[in-house]
């Protein structure tokens, strides 16, 4: 420039530069445009394609629609192919090329002329054709490559030239107005005008076209209703975000619902999103997300950088502005240039808030495509990683197994120095994250760490933007301080080792909160899972304690972790302030003068550097810590999955099935050998040979508890489980049976054959392909129905559809043979009643038919039934049998029937294989096996009972009974469960006083104080600086106070997660100078020459108290929130703990779980900084308002305009915001909870090969919630921008006015800083609340759980009962019922109408009726789950309604269907309040049949150890002496199968949470043995024994009849069999008593209901045969006590 223009490049006032830089700068830009459309040299080409890859865009519109329309159309016919057609107005083009050549031909004229003219001036002459070059791309470009969207280089090109033609224009008008020179001729004043008309135009044609084109799948007219505008908005509309407005002028004055919410771009959206992720491979998890956003991150880097350079602009102008009125006597050419300066600082402000808001955005996508990414990876994995729901908890195994070391005599002592070190090994260890994660955790990976990571990465460019300004800020320091500016820093090294301790010690409290919190849900998974059964025990008190002891364990972690906050909090407040006051010292003590210029300047540096450096350490915790969460999500992602003969997503479907291909055909398996899923622990080599020993696999234990019988000895005391050498082919399109007893692998065979179970050799034989159809039309799948149903919280209907399409022949079909017919009718809304979560309004069988309905419905080749016989009665076996095993809808299928009812289905089965100890010990077809003699064996082993139980049917829960009401009229369905509530209008006060009250008022109080305390000392530093200042003599008060100069918008529109670091800055950065020329307070201060550290250390001393201000701020606001945390979570607890059972049969877990996981969260974290920052923030505007006031009162009439502008602005963000933000916490609680649910029921899902239709489904949900995020993020940024742009006019106004008006840069100054300070405090006051008013959102929600119906009082103080009731002793009359009237609700029909009976101590009583006359109703009253509108329950003659709940139910003992056990040892289970002794506890086991007599003969008594040997084995032999052979290739015998398997359950051995490591017969037979336990004068048993085989089933009720002798046991609808010898049994029918009496009475009473069950069941004269040995033996028995009187 210097060698064309003979000046300095920046000289701006010589025409010469100007018109340099005009010419130069565009030319150079489409130079580069041209360059870079050049093809590539090939030896070039990888290098730039390793150069280009970060840039590249992840995902286009075009290309996300494109990829969602290909996977619908692989699932539907009828789809429309996708296209765009891209339409280019001619006129647009006529325009950009008509105008672009007048330039090109005007400017060569200019050039020709020049030259002709000045034949000297050769660059005079050639700028001219530069500049026509530049146009004449413009020119060539809409012909060339026409384009209907944004042409980006166009925009460049012309806004660079709108720059030139200004500054070429401005030039002249400044020239001719401050210099005095000339104006040239109006030809030329002319032309440069019309050249910035023709730019306008061409600009705004640009700024006019649409970002996108929509394609054929969008309906232009729901662009902005349906359709989100953002894709196709206009460049002006996206620079300015007024494509957000809409919302928010929908949101000002009406509550937003979801309909409202436009839908997300395709470029957002889950699945094109995911669909895209997982193409992409890489070495780790962090490697695949940077590859799939790394252009997002970049951006944000790059615009990061250009807002913090236009945020130092302002200083920099702004001390151009007042260096030029500070003159003595300023001159018309420095005021003219102080206007200039104060537009250049607007522009700069308007940029750096568009810079802003752009990399915002950039970090926004980012961060919204991670967390769609990370949620659909975890959901895709569960859908693909091996079952390990029955797994336990390997920790506390180890601990039980470590104890028992301990206890043992010979266990070799160790040094204390190390136990010490392995103490602290394994501490450090325990909560790194694990393989085999559970329900809760996997949960947690979703809810908590996704959403940290994609958090960390929208704030990411605090990280970058930091090491920048502070670059910046030292530069500066270095010209004014020389190097004592680096002496201050000296503390920063100082202070490093303390804070990379602290650091370090953050990722050790971090691991710990996250393992404690994961423990903490599992806890509450299991108590709120199985909350119904801990009522029925009376358990509440202890679970309420296990769940508190174990929210006390996370509440100790989050106390380290708030100690590690404010530890680190002290540290980087009181750093910056150190740092300044050495720098000073140091500047001192070298003898150099500090100039006021000198230290206000330095001080406002060093005040920017504070938030920076505080930004820094912080950002180094939330790294560390989002490390720890990318590592689980990692880890979890690595574990085993199942093959791809399982998953059907890994299969792919797109290859035709050629006939004769690698399909295996049919069902099997051969030679193979299975074990239950188990984590495999990666080898850690770096161990000494002696831990060898605690690091080897644990093993898994079964469902089944059989054991490994290799090794007897085994280390750990738990029973293994392995299926061996199974070899088997099931015959096609016929019915085989499994049978075999209790535990002996029936239920693992079929996981086996579903390849959810380990293989350790052979081959599974199975393949699935859904696409191929045989010859009966039947796909070449899998239908499953397990053991335990799984049902989906839907209608019944759709669950048994399960996603196929509905046929209505077939579906009456399947709703007849599986007896579903006669459940429908009586239900009011049939088949659309709504089931809830785990099917609770079902009885048992109604769930078993379900999904056996569900199953059937299928068109499946091969179906696989678990036992679902077990849970109906005989007469609906029968039908089943007949109707469906034999009917038409299976026919030509292959059918795997697991069930004890061999008898009866044996007719019909074509094969049969009979499991004994994990190994098939039978099979062949039934004729062979007939003919062999074998046939006869196993059926009398199973006889037990084929034709079990009356016609009637299990006990439909009360939630179904209440819908059982006659309606005339079709209506819509009653919801079982009502949508989420939701909250309207601004938070309420009461929300506010609830949590102010739980955290305490005093700490609220003094944090009041402490904000007041703040401001005063912010105020009293500045006086302190202005009297510094004027203690110099030569007092020119320049008291600038430059932090208040950054444009308010500096990096922390975004406070982090942390909420306290946002705050914190803010109140950095908010400090208003009051500021006059008078001595301080009238006092004669020393010299500051002379007495500099006077003023440095009373300086240091208002830092200081300003800091210490600031920690204890924290400190209390950390002591409120966990206080509030702490009572907030256990007042939840109870309530929800003792809710009643109709709000936990209407309440979906996941909605309950949300509360104790995200709400409880935000009150543990950020809820009180949120509160804290709103204080601050309205103390500082209140601040700047008095003081802008009080220096400048013109100042408040712009003020009140603006002031208006932004109250309109807020309150349209406000309301929009908080509805969209209520709206997501609402979307968001369906993800999780069917997120649980799915991973319950995985193995059903991969076996119907229904995993896309779920991943489908979870894409739905995560839109549907990220779009409410993602929108409230946008009104976040267009509220930012407006404000930003409002600020900059605000201080543009002062600036200009103190210009004109005053003069004194000081004042100037101050108007301008307190006009800046204003518009801060407005923009965060807003933000913070609305921060604050989303977290009450969390208080509230819990709030709304704290008045919960509740049950009655658990105890009643006046009114407890004796210790012995009830007693045994009053013989006649134990349970009195009178005239009992129930309803369950005041609206609904009596369910029981006027019932009385009386039943004595020690009888036993059958309770019989069909499904729905009220026999669960009748049971549960006696339990007080139901209280009677009239009549009453007198139990041992007290009235059960007047006493507590809790006294009641811990005297009865209910054993219900489905067993639940929980987590922890056996002996918990039992007795979990370890009140009986060991022995007892063993005793118990051994009578239900779970332990032979062998296994504890010292502990159990002499008298039982001598029965044994009397006692036969509880399993048959094996029939075809398998065992002898057995005996001769295992080291340890099998001959004694019953005791080998049953001798490894102890006391001891774990059970995994919900018991899912044992069998459903065996968890029947642990509840079993629990009664026992408690030995209750009443017992009422609910088909308790359901699940367990025949043979076990009738020694059990021997048990019962021998045990239970004292008991009054009243058993509902179990097995005919076994309540004919029953005292009397009660016959209820449409809720009344209709028989009553022996059961002989009953079976001779012609056109009797009972009577009419037996001639049903097909064994009528057995039947009639015990019942009459029964009455004959009650009269034997009556003689003989008449005789004895």
């Amino acid at each position: 420039m210097v060698a064309i223009c003979d000046t300095g490049p920046f000289n701006f006032q010589d025409p010469c530069v100007r018109a340099s830089w005009s010419a130069i700068f565009p030319a150079v830009v489409v130079f580069a445009l041209c360059v870079a459309s050049l093809p590539t040299p090939r030896p070039l080409r990888r290098l730039f394609g390793i150069i280009k890859s970060p840039f590249e865009p992840y995902l286009t519109l075009h290309e996300a629609e494109a990829l969602d329309n290909a996977f619908v159309e692989q699932d539907s016919e009828s789809v429309v192919d996708f296209k765009v057609t891209e339409v280019v107005p001619l006129w647009r083009t006529v325009v950009f090329v008509f105008l672009g050549l007048l330039q090109t031909i005007f400017c060569l004229a200019d050039g020709s002329f020049q030259l002709f003219n000045n034949p000297r001036d050769i660059w005079g002459g050639a700028r001219p054709f530069l500049v026509a070059a530049t146009w004449l791309y413009t020119v060539i470009r809409p012909i060339a490559l026409p384009a209907a969207a944004v042409p980006f280089d166009l925009f460049a090109i012309y806004a660079l030239q709108l720059c030139a033609g200004v500054l070429r224009l401005g030039g002249v008008l400044f020239d001719h107005g401050v210099m005095g020179s000339p104006l040239p001729s109006t030809f030329v004043i002319a032309a440069l005008s019309a050249n910035l008309v023709v730019i306008i135009v061409l600009l705004t044609v640009v700024l006019n076209m649409p970002f996108a084109i929509p394609s054929n799948r969008v309906k232009k007219s729901e662009i902005g209703l349906l359709v989100t505008p953002e894709d196709y908005t206009t460049l002006f509309g996206w620079i300015t975000f007024s494509w957000v407005y809409p919302l928010v002028r929908r949101g000002r004055d009406t509550t937003l619902n979801e309909d409202d919410i436009w839908n997300l771009s395709p470029s957002f959206q889950s699945r094109p999103v995911f669909i895209k992720f997982s193409t992409i491979t890489r070495s780790s998890l962090l490697r695949r997300l940077w590859a799939a956003n790394s252009l997002d991150l970049l951006l944000d880097f790059f615009l990061t950088f250009t807002s913090v350079i236009f945020n130092y602009m302002g200083p920099f102008f702004l001390k151009k502005i007042l260096d030029a009125i500070d003159l003595e006597n300023p001159t018309p050419e420095s005021r003219s240039k102080a206007y200039i300066y104060a537009f250049l600082a607007f522009l700069c402000s308007i940029f750096k808030a568009q810079a802003d808001v752009q990399h915002l955005w950039f970090g926004r996508r980012a961060c919204t495509h991670m967390r769609s990414e990370l949620m659909a990876a975890i959901y895709d994995k569960a859908l693909k990683r091996k079952d390990y729901s029955g797994i336990i908890d390997k920790d506390k195994q180890q601990e039980a197994a470590d104890k028992k070391a301990a206890d043992s005599s010979d266990a070799p002592a160790k040094t204390k120095k190390e136990k010490a070190k392995a103490e602290k090994d394994k501490a450090a260890k325990a909560d790194d994250p694990k393989a085999g994660a559970d329900v809760g955790k996997i949960v947690n990976l979703m809810a908590g760490d996704a959403n940290r990571i994609s958090q960390m990465v929208s704030g990411a460019y605090f990280i970058y933007g930091a090491p920048f300004e502070i670059l910046i800020a030292g530069t500066f320091l270095y010209q004014l301080l020389g190097i004592s500016a680096f002496a201050g820093f000296v503390v920063l090294l100082a202070g490093w080792p303390l804070n990379s301790f602290i650091a370090r010690r953050s990722i050790r409290i971090q691991k710990g909160v996250l393992a404690a919190r994961d423990k903490r849900m599992g806890v509450l998974n299991e108590l709120i899972g199985a909350v119904k059964f801990i009522k029925f025990f009376a358990w509440e008190g202890r679970w309420i304690d296990r769940a508190l002891d174990a929210r006390e364990v996370e509440m100790k972690w989050m106390i380290k972790a708030r100690i590690n906050s404010v530890m680190f909090y002290l540290l980087w407040t009181c750093a910056p302030i150190l740092v300044s006051i050495i720098s000073f010292f140091a500047y001192v003590m070298q003898g150099k003068e500090l100039t006021v210029s000198v230290a206000f300047t330095s001080i406002a540096l060093f005040n920017m550097i504070r938030a920076p450096l505080n930004v820094i350490p912080a950002w180094i915790v939330q790294i560390l810590q989002t490390g720890v969460s990318l590592k689980r999500i990692a880890v979890y992602l690595d574990e085993d999955e199942v093959t791809d003969q399982v998953s059907s997503l890994k299969i792919d479907r797109t290859t035709p099935h050629l006939p004769g291909g690698s399909d295996e055909e049919g069902l099997g398996l051969a030679n193979a050998s299975f074990k239950w899923n188990e984590v495999e622990e990666k080898a850690d080599n770096k161990g000494k040979d002696k831990d060898k020993t605690a690091s080897r696999p644990l093993s898994n234990f079964s469902t089944d508890s059989s054991t490994d019988v290799g090794s007897p000895t085994d280390e750990f005391p738990d029973h293994r489980f392995e299926l061996r050498d199974i070899n088997v082919m099931f015959p096609e399109g016929e019915l085989s049976v499994i049978t075999g007893p209790t535990a002996s692998g029936k239920t693992a065979l079929l996981m086996a054959m579903l390849g959810e179970l380990t293989l350790l050799s052979g081959k599974i034989i199975m393949s699935k392909n859904p696409s191929r159809v045989d010859e009966n039309g039947l796909m070449h799948a899998i239908s499953y129905a397990a053991q335990s149903p799984w049902l989906r919280h839907q209608s019944i209907k759709d669950n048994i559809l399960f996603g196929y399409p509905y046929d209505e022949e077939r579906y009456n079909a399947v709703i007849q043979c599986c007896a579903l017919l006669p459940d429908l009718e009586m239900l009011e809304d049939g088949d659309a009643t709504e089931i809830g979560a785990r099917g609770v309004s079902l009885s048992g069988g109604q769930k078993a038919r379900v999904a056996l309905a569900r199953a059937v419905y299928a068109r499946t080749k091969y179906v696989l039934l678990d036992d679902p016989l077990s849970a109906v009665d005989s007469h609906t076996s029968r039908f089943l049998y007949d109707r469906l095993l034999r009917g038409a809808l299976l026919a030509n299928r292959t059918v795997i029937l697991v069930t004890h009812h061999v008898e009866l289905v044996l007719p019909g089965a074509y094969y049969l294989v009979r499991m004994l100890d994990g190994r098939i010990d039978t099979q062949g077809t039934v004729k062979e096996l007939r003919a062999q003699g074998v046939l006869d064996d196993i059926t009398h082993d199973a006889a037990a009972e084929t034709q079990e139980a009356p016609a009637v049917e299990e006990t439909p829960s009360p939630a179904l009974e209440d819908a059982q009401k006659d309606t005339g009229d079709i209506k819509k369905p009653r919801k079982l469960i009502k949508d989420e509530h939701r909250e309207i209008g601004g938070v309420k006060w009461s929300i506010y006083k609830t949590y102010l009250k739980a955290s305490s008022y005093w700490i609220w109080a003094f944090l009041g104080f402490l904000v007041l305390m703040n401001q005063l000392l912010g105020v009293s530093e500045k006086l302190w600086i202005k009297t510094w200042g004027e203690a110099y003599k030569d007092s020119n008060a320049t008291n600038i106070h430059l932090s208040a100069f950054r444009v308010f918008a500096s990096p922390e529109h975004e406070s982090p997660m942390d909420g306290y670091l946002g705050t914190f800055h803010y109140m950095n950065n908010l400090q208003v100078t009051p500021l006059s020329n008078r001595g301080t307070f009238g006092i004669h201060w020393p010299s500051a020459i002379q007495h500099p550290l006077f003023y440095i250390g009373i300086y240091a001393a208002i830092g200081l108290a300003n800091a210490l201000a600031s920690v204890l701020s924290i400190t209390a606001q950390y002591t409120g929130a966990l206080r509030a945390s702490r009572i907030l979570f256990k007042q939840l607890l109870i309530t929800v703990v003792r809710a009643t059972f109709r709000f936990h049969d209407t309440t979906p877990q996941g909605r309950m779980l949300n509360r104790f996981g995200k709400d409880i969260e935000t009150i543990d974290s950020s809820l009180a900084g949120s509160l804290q920052a709103v204080n601050s923030s309205l103390a500082a505007f209140l601040a700047s308002i008095l003081t802008v006031a009080f220096i400048f009162p013109l100042f408040l009439i712009p003020a009140s305009f603006i002031g208006f502008a932004y109250r309109e602005l807020a309150i349209g963000y406000l309301n929009t915001g908080r509805d969209l933000r209520r709206m997501e916490s609402n979307t968001r609680s369906p993800i999780f909870s069917d997120f649980g649910e799915l991973l319950e029921g995985i193995v059903t899902v991969r076996a119907f090969s229904a995993e896309k239709r779920f991943l489908d489904g979870l894409h739905q949900k995560v839109d549907t919630t990220t779009k409410m995020w993602y929108s409230f993020w946008m009104t976040n940024r267009w509220l930012l921008l407006n404000f930003d742009a409002l600020g900059a006019l605000a201080v543009l106004i002062t600036t200009l006015f103190s210009i004109s008006s005053l003069t004194g840069a000081g004042y100037a100054g101050l108007c301008i800083t307190s006009a800046m300070a204003f518009t801060t405090s407005v923009y965060w006051a807003c933000r913070f609340w609305t921060a604050l008013e989303l977290d009450l959102n969390s208080v509230e929600r819990i709030v709304e759980y704290l008045d919960l119906p509740q049950e009655p009082p658990a105890v009643i103080e006046s009114n407890r009962v004796p210790a012995y009731w009830p007693s045994s002793s009053n013989q006649d009359s134990m349970i009195v019922v009178e005239n009992l009237v129930i309803k369950y609700a005041p609206d609904l029909p009596a369910v029981l109408q006027d019932v009385s009976f009386t039943l004595k101590a020690g009888e036993r009583v059958g309770l019989l009726g069909r499904t729905g006359s009220g026999k669960s109703t009748l049971a549960m009253s006696i339990l007080r789950f139901v209280d009677p509108i009239s009549g009453r329950i007198l139990i041992d003659g007290i009235d059960i309604s007047t006493i507590g709940i809790h006294d009641l139910r811990s005297r009865l003992t209910f054993i219900p269907q489905d067993a639940t056990l929980f987590s922890g040892t056996l002996r918990d289970n039992l007795d979990p309040f370890g009140e009986h002794s060991d022995a007892e506890c063993l005793d118990v086991l051994y009578r239900v049949q779970m332990m032979s007599p062998s296994a504890h003969p010292s502990q159990i008594g002499s008298r039982e150890a001598s029965a044994s040997s009397s006692r036969a084995p509880s399993r048959p032999a094996s029939t075809l002496g398998i065992e002898q052979e057995g005996a001769t290739t295992d080291t340890a015998s099998v001959a004694t199968t019953d005791i080998d398997s049953k001798a490894t359950i102890s006391l001891d051995t774990q059970v995994s949470a919900g018991g899912t490591n044992f069998s459903q017969g065996q968890r029947q037979l642990i509840a079993m043995a629990r009664a026992l336990l408690r030995r209750s004068s009443i017992i009422v048993l609910d088909e308790a024994t359901s699940s367990i085989d025949f043979a076990t089933d009738s020694k059990i009720q021997t048990t019962i009849r021998e045990e239970f002798t004292d008991s009054l046991l009243l058993t509902g609808e179990s097995t005919l069999r076994t309540v004919i010898d029953y005292d009397r049994l009660i016959v209820l029918d449409k809720g009344q008593i209709v028989e009553f009496d022996t059961p002989m009475t009953l079976i001779q009473k012609e056109g009797g209901i009972f009577r009419d069950m037996c001639l049903k069941s097909g064994s009528f004269s057995e039947l009639e045969a015990s019942a009459r040995a029964k009455a004959e033996g009650q009269g034997t028995q009556a003689l003989v006590d008449v005789a004895s009187t």
